[in-house]
């Protein structure tokens, strides 16, 4: 379980590994395509199909990105002792990681509605390239949003699910006489 933590660690401090891999990923799918001569779906279908899936993207990425806002909001509302020391002690760290996510989901649009502007019948400019590298790094910074909001939720559900200390009345030892007395 330690390798996993160190593995998790280390990627959630490096946020140019989600760049990285969806080159990655796309450079191995171009290659694939160059070699075998086959795979590249997105050319299988006509432009106008290509460009109405380019723009349904861009619609969800949009959607994502309205909810990692609202994801910022909950954590920034939240107000438990374990959440106001992580954030004291991480506070760099949390601040770059939801500004690189919400940036990456501006990126993904920007990118989704280049590949929209780009894509003619022949396609010249291979902008559903641009769309898999696109789709790639959201999947990417997705499962990066996830990650994070579930580790801060984890913090917050820790404070909350220590119950209040509930302060025990003193005890008066009068007070049975005094009721009496006022029967």
């Amino acid at each position: 379980m330690e390798v996993r933590d160190t593995i998790a660690d280390r990627w959630a401090e490096h946020l140019w590994i989600d760049y990285l891999v969806a080159a990655l990923v796309l450079c191995a799918h171009i290659l694939a395509i160059r070699t075998i001569e086959s795979g590249d779906w997105l050319s299988w279908i006509d432009s106008s199909q290509r460009t109405d899936l380019y723009a349904a993207a861009a619609g969800v990425v949009s959607a994502i990105g309205g909810l990692s806002a609202i994801a910022i909001s909950i954590y920034t509302a939240a107000n438990g002792e374990r959440l106001r020391a992580v954030r004291r002690h991480h506070q760099v760290s949390l601040r770059r990681s939801w500004r690189s996510l919400l940036r990456g989901t501006a990126l993904v649009c920007a990118l989704l509605l280049s590949a929209l502007a780009l894509d003619r019948d022949k396609d010249p400019a291979s902008a559903r390239f641009i769309f898999e590298f696109a789709m790639t790094f959201a999947a990417l910074r997705f499962f990066r949003l996830t990650w994070l909001f579930d580790r801060m939720m984890h913090v917050s559900d820790a404070d909350s699910a220590e119950p209040e200390p509930v302060a025990t009345p003193a005890r008066d030892p009068d007070w049975l006489r005094r009721h009496q007395n006022t029967l």
